[in-house]
């Protein structure tokens, strides 16, 4: 009797413990969107108010100097809450001593990867919106001319400096702690692999909503996104560590805003023609 009585003791704190990580997966998840949120108004407010831009969201340089904090909070968020559970943000990563290389060339792969159902997703959900005039669409929902400030070249070096170096160095890990780390895991315990696969997917895409140029751009983004979240996610189960993860979404994002320091300085330089 008292055998049974201790096993189900076990039991029991197994499931408050299970209860307990989904909560706080799901916290993780409400701030990093909630932050975007509060970070993505505020700066369309500011901007409105000193350039008397109209379009929202905020253009591309601009929310990626609002994720700034954002990724500095949930990195001492994730630190504390990792520390609880005897990790460092070193193991929740998965860096293995000796091993870096192999994990940059699986980072590679899954660079290609994770990109093709991406690639194939933005195609396919701006062919359904726009059917033969897709080509054209192209030119007009992933730019929003009227999010765009009159600020100088010099200005507008300074700002993309600020927060594209940053951005380069910290949001990968930081979203893969937060997506397909601490909330994957969190919510696996309790509800499985397949929800927490899903549920982190959907609200990685739904976070990209708030980087898109237009409303049609927002639906590309959140579908493109939340399939390109969901292969990452899968990848991490199958690996079981993110850093290969980590080393893909870096490239993907020196790739994408590293032309918002290459091209100012470039205007500057008189390499080419400032629009």
């Amino acid at each position: 009797m008292s055998s049974a009585t201790g096993d189900d003791a076990a039991l029991n704190r197994d499931a408050q413990a299970g209860v307990g990580a989904e909560g706080l997966a799901w916290g993780i998840l409400a701030v990093r969107i909630g932050s975007i949120a509060v970070v993505t108004v505020v700066a369309w407010l500011v901007l409105a108010g000193l350039f008397d831009t109209t379009g929202f969201p905020p253009s591309t340089i601009w929310a990626t100097l609002g994720l700034l904090p954002v990724n500095l909070l949930c990195l001492w968020l994730l630190r504390r809450l990792y520390r609880r559970e005897g990790m460092t943000l070193r193991d929740a990563l998965g860096i293995r001593r000796g091993k870096v290389g192999r994990d940059i060339l699986w980072g590679l792969l899954w660079l290609v990867v994770m990109n093709v159902p991406f690639a194939v997703a933005v195609a396919g959900t701006v062919f359904l919106l726009y059917g033969a005039d897709a080509p054209a669409a192209f030119e007009t929902i992933f730019v929003n001319p009227e999010a765009e400030s009159a600020i100088s070249l010099a200005w507008l070096l300074v700002i993309a400096i600020v927060s594209v170096i940053p951005f380069m160095l910290i949001n990968a890990p930081t979203e893969e702690l937060v997506y397909r780390g601490y909330a994957m895991s969190g919510i696996a315990r309790r509800r499985g692999g397949a929800v927490a696969v899903i549920a982190t997917s959907l609200v990685f895409g739904v976070q990209h909503m708030a980087f898109a140029a237009t409303v049609p751009g927002m639906l590309v983004f959140l579908v493109a996104f939340t399939l390109w979240g969901a292969a990452a996610a899968l990848i991490v189960r199958w690996q079981g560590r993110l850093f290969p993860v980590v080393v893909a979404h870096w490239i993907i994002n020196f790739m994408l805003s590293s032309p918002g320091i290459v091209f100012p300085i470039l205007q500057l330089a008189g390499v080419i023609e400032a629009e």
